[in-house]
């Protein structure tokens, strides 16, 4: 039996997170081939799609102005980023005009997401990309070098090992640090001379023209190209950080990325990224609605110290974050797919715990207290699903 060809997506490995490039590859096209107004010097997308990109077309379908093979001739580009509007397009001209973005934020605000999208729209990948971490040396933040080659030949372009911010130095792309104050400050400010003359010193190739094409001066500077830019993240809350120098910081511009506002927002996020996940995890399921916003109202309780009547709530240490609410209804769903639990409301007292315990063990009793206080109070209010929830304190142990 002649089996039918597959399709290059059907050929394509399967991975478990699809980089942000390959998973909106068509409207990444489509809008590259819709808007063909001015764009900055090395950019693959006007401002205004990149816009488009990461916030949507709100539902409208765009149309080509004439047919392109292999796009369709009108879509709608998915919102991926729920927040303000403001803030993407301030980020988008911040690299335009080329200076440095830093997404400064509690953790969990998808300041990681924003700047993959971002770096996506404008090069055609995040994969440039430095993760922040104590560990973090200079070596990481400008190159090293293939010892093999540099024993053979010296010190030459070929034995050069780029770090991905070089790389994209050279190559005219967005390059990308997550987690910056994680950084030593000496090894952060290997950034700044790189913002500040648009160029890499690499002496050792002082006098050699540079690899792949790059643009070098006598003095071993490799000059960035056309569209090169960095993007880099930091959380607000997170212990184990180091402050930025002031030369640093006045290398970039500031955006903070705060959570999302809106209830309704938060819960169609969740559910949307929980649904994704669960199906990569071949888990055919959803959860409940009212389940899923009563987890999520109680993260956001916990989030701000105060409910939506008013009542205050002692916050925990732990940041109840949206990307944490995202884990927990996965969780929901997979052991509700597979291991048939038949009341997944059960299940949320537990899973908050294990959140709100992350950080601080000691933080149990301000749940506890929580479930005594607002749980209490909404369930003699007569909200059933509350009800149940206080008839669940005893998972959460006596603090």
């Amino acid at each position: 039996m002649q089996q039918t060809p597959q399709s290059p997506e059907q050929q394509r490995a399967p991975v478990q997170i699809e980089p942000a490039e390959r998973r909106y590859a068509e409207e990444l096209a489509f809008l590259a081939a819709h808007d063909t107004g001015p764009r900055p010097p090395g950019w693959r997308l006007t401002p205004r799609a990149v816009v488009t990109f990461v916030v949507g077309s709100d539902g409208a379908r765009l149309r080509l102005a004439a047919p392109v093979e292999g796009l369709p001739t009108a879509l709608e580009i998915t919102p991926k980023f729920v927040g303000d509007r403001g803030l993407v397009e301030r980020s988008v001209v911040t690299l335009a005009g080329e200076r440095g973005l830093l997404l400064v934020g509690e953790p969990g605000t998808a300041k990681s997401m924003l700047s993959e999208l971002l770096a996506a729209a404008v090069s055609g990948s995040g994969a440039l990309t430095v993760q922040g971490t104590a560990g973090t040396t200079e070596e990481h933040l400008r190159y090293g070098w293939n010892y093999a080659l540099l024993l053979a030949k010296g010190p030459t372009p070929e034995a050069l090992a780029p770090s991905p911010v070089l790389t994209a130095l050279r190559t005219g792309r967005l390059a990308r640090v997550e987690e910056i104050t994680r950084c030593l400050p000496e090894v952060q400010d290997a950034l700044v001379s790189i913002l500040s003359d648009r160029r890499m010193a690499v002496p050792e190739l002082a006098g050699q023209a540079g690899a792949d094409g790059a643009a070098t001066d006598d003095a071993g500077h490799i000059l960035a190209a056309p569209g090169f830019n960095v993007i880099a993240t930091a959380n607000l809350r997170d212990r184990g950080v180091s402050e930025m120098s002031a030369a640093l910081k006045r290398r970039f511009n500031f955006e903070v990325v705060p959570p999302i506002g809106d209830l309704d927002a938060e819960i169609a996020l969740v559910r949307r990224q929980a649904g994704a996940a669960l199906r990569r995890h071949g888990a055919e399921t959803a959860v409940d609605d009212a389940v899923l916003e009563a987890l999520i109202t109680a993260f956001r309780d916990l989030r701000s110290g105060q409910t939506a009547e008013g009542w205050a709530v002692e916050r925990p240490s732990t940041v109840m974050s949206t990307a944490e609410a995202v884990g927990v209804t996965t969780s929901l769903g997979l052991q509700t797919a597979y291991l048939g639990v038949s009341d997944p409301l059960s299940l949320v007292p537990g899973y908050l715990l294990g959140t709100v315990r992350k950080d601080e063990p000691a933080d149990q009793a301000k749940l506890l207290a929580y479930w005594d206080g607002t749980v209490r109070h909404r369930a003699e209010n007569g909200a059933r699903l509350w009800r149940r929830l206080y008839e669940l304190r005893h998972v959460l142990g006596d603090g």
